[in-house]
């Protein structure tokens, strides 16, 4: 179902925003009404939600495809620092070339260290933590969204915004 709702929708129709109707997701992965929202409802990332009447379905973030620069993701107002993820490699480059999206539409910021943690550690066992000054970027003109389920998306971060975390 992320492959589907985030990077290629295959036969399904896909609005602008992402939302894909119910009725053709339950029947593309052959599940009904029930076990959908369970999925919904137990993924650890949150990464899907309903619209209001539950008759379309979405991925939050995380899209490869055209279609995230069309969803609607509410600005931060008042933006903090910021964490990123990665390993010693990757930093290296990031401290160079800043965060750049790479196949996704954003590069996605944590809200904390634990979190980044966890999605670093994905990627290898030296993990490196990044802070991110949001309040100078925000200031200096560059636009922070949120998503529902509480990713930071920004288009990139310049290197004079980002440092290593010392914890």
């Amino acid at each position: 179902m992320s492959y589907l709702l985030r990077h290629n929708p295959e036969d399904l129709k896909m609005d602008e925003e992402g939302w894909v109707l119910v009725d053709d997701i339950l029947n593309k992965l052959g599940i009904d009404f029930k076990m959908l929202e369970k999925i919904v409802e137990i993924n650890d990332k949150q990464r899907f939600s309903f619209n209001d009447d539950n008759t379309h379905i979405r991925a939050n973030q995380g899209h490869s495809s055209k279609v995230a620069h069309k969803i609607k993701f509410d600005e931060v107002k008042f933006p903090k620092t910021y964490y990123h993820g990665t390993t010693s490699k990757n930093a290296q480059s990031i401290m160079k070339h800043g965060l750049k999206p790479q196949s996704r539409a954003y590069v996605h910021l944590s809200k904390d260290v634990l979190t980044a943690n966890t999605v670093g550690s994905r990627h290898g066992k030296d993990v490196v933590i990044l802070e991110i000054d949001g309040s100078q970027m925000k200031f200096d003109g560059h636009k922070i969204l949120e998503s529902k389920n509480g990713v930071i998306l920004v288009s990139y971060v310049p290197i004079k915004y980002i440092k290593k975390w010392k914890g």
